[in-house]
């Protein structure tokens, strides 16, 4: 089976298990996708923590307020670049500054060369020449890096619109594209490698494909597969990395979410042949365990009680707690009426 073949298959069996389609899977694969990107960057920061300094402004013992920041700014990134996908815009210099300014806001750096002044901050392109680190290979040439950016722009907008007859594996292709010839570039002093793998994303978002999700695991590899890209001046060599670590991480996330279902189904399988209270009268008497009889406690105390808050009360994370409701509704126990925020919970008798 090839490359595209796997792809397609994997990408199947993750829509037919409905793993996109589980409460607030879109927020928390982002934030992987933040965390991940940093990380190759040199930040700390887990996923947990991100959840916590993201959703309840809670910063994480031990990591520096750069790290903080880094992360908190390339969430901002994220947030419009969606925006971006979900309009179709052309992608642009001025788009690409804009997302560059709002991914280095606060730990950007000011500059001051003979042909001016300049910041990363502010989302300006190089004025000076870089190299990939002491004694690595020099990047383009400062004075040729607007004329590049332009022809990126437009090769980029032109095989956005050959993809109307659409291929998911070549929109994956499209962005894996970008993203290599952007880090290539190399347009800015800093924040160059988030950037590459934001526009990246920015371009799945639009296509409505799962985004991919550099591992911090793989960093060594996919740092060793830009160069090598580079020197060889062969693509094949960034593309074939960029589909083997898709492929990886959606096996990854359908195991884990198999193993996740095969663990909480052993609370539904058994009958009782008493009641115990919260089982009687509950889908013909499958037992139930504590923890679940618990959420259906809460349910009953506070009917309008979200997610977050059964979570908090039970000292769960927030995807286990989902998982938990998600079998509860299965077995036809509990449901939701309205929305998430405002909506409130039924016990079936």
């Amino acid at each position: 089976m090839n490359r595209e073949e796997k792809l397609l298959e994997l990408i199947s069996q993750f829509k037919k298990l409905g793993i996109d389609k589980q409460i607030d899977y879109d927020k928390f694969y982002l934030y992987s996708l933040i965390t991940h990107s940093t990380a190759i960057e040199g930040s700390t920061i887990t996923e947990i923590e991100n959840q916590l300094l993201f959703d309840e402004g809670i910063s994480a013992k031990g990591r520096t307020i750069t790290e903080q920041l880094m992360n908190l700014d390339l969430k901002s990134a994220y947030e419009q670049s969606i925006i971006y996908a979900k309009n179709h815009e052309d992608i642009t210099i001025d788009m690409l500054k804009k997302l560059s300014s709002i991914v280095m806001k606060n730990t950007g750096t000011s500059f001051s060369t003979a042909l001016g002044d300049f910041s990363s901050a502010n989302g300006d392109l190089r004025l000076l020449n870089v190299t990939a680190g002491i004694g690595g290979r020099s990047y383009l040439n400062y004075s040729k890096v607007p004329i590049r950016l332009e022809e990126l722009c437009k090769s980029i907008n032109l095989r956005r619109k050959e993809l109307s007859k659409f291929s998911i594996f070549e929109a994956y292709r499209l962005s894996f594209y970008a993203h290599f010839q952007l880090v290539t570039i190399h347009p800015w002093a800093d924040g160059n490698g988030r950037m590459s793998r934001l526009l990246m994303n920015q371009l799945q978002f639009e296509f409505n494909i799962i985004p991919s999700n550099i591992n911090k695991d793989s960093k060594a590899e996919y740092i060793e597969t830009l160069i090598a890209t580079r020197e060889r001046g062969d693509i094949d060599l960034f593309y074939n990395f960029m589909f083997d670590e898709h492929i990886k991480n959606l096996e990854q996330m359908i195991h884990n979410f198999q193993t996740s279902l095969e663990d909480d189904n052993v609370y539904y399988i058994d009958k009782v042949k008493e009641g115990d209270g919260l089982n009687d009268g509950l889908n013909d008497g499958l037992k139930l365990s504590e923890r679940s009889k618990s959420i259906i406690s809460i349910i009953k105390d506070k009917p309008s009680i979200t997610v977050g808050e059964i979570a908090k009360a039970l000292n769960l994370s927030k995807p286990t707690t989902e998982r938990e409701l998600a079998l509860l509704k299965s077995q036809n126990i509990i449901q939701r009426q309205g929305s998430k925020k405002t909506g409130y919970w039924e016990i079936n008798k």
